[in-house]
């Protein structure tokens, strides 16, 4: 059974950091590019940064693009995000994903282009 399962969540003060983790079991994702998105109460689920599958090159959306880091570890199969300066504004669950597509790069900011998914982890951040 292929897993994602995401770790790191919590409650933080704002202006805190916290890195969130994504652990894939039963198959390798080294050849996929990886993403994280988030959905806040009420709201779609949004891009927040993606990564391709050799670790080499990255992509963020445009109001994480500072404060956040995605990164990979491919002898784990693990993926990171993260977080620093963070703000109640990023107050959501996070979820990791794995893109379609062998080494596909650049890789998509649409949810549709992902076909593995994690259960999500929760962030708060308290102002």
């Amino acid at each position: 059974q292929v897993q994602l399962v995401e770790s790191g969540g919590g409650l933080v003060q704002a202006g805190g950091s916290l890195r969130l983790s994504c652990a894939a079991s039963g198959r390798t994702f080294s050849n996929n590019a990886m993403g994280w998105f988030r959905q806040a109460p009420g709201k779609e689920r949004d891009f927040v940064a993606v990564i391709d599958w050799s670790g080499s090159t990255t992509y963020y959306a445009d109001s994480v693009k500072s404060p956040f880091t995605i990164s990979r570890d491919r002898s784990k199969n693990t993926v990171y995000l993260q977080m620093n300066s963070l703000k109640p504004e990023d107050t959501a669950v996070y979820y990791c994903a794995a893109h379609k597509g062998f080494r596909k790069w650049p890789a998509s900011t649409v949810d549709e282009d992902y076909n593995y998914w994690g259960q999500g982890t929760q962030v708060t951040v308290s102002s």
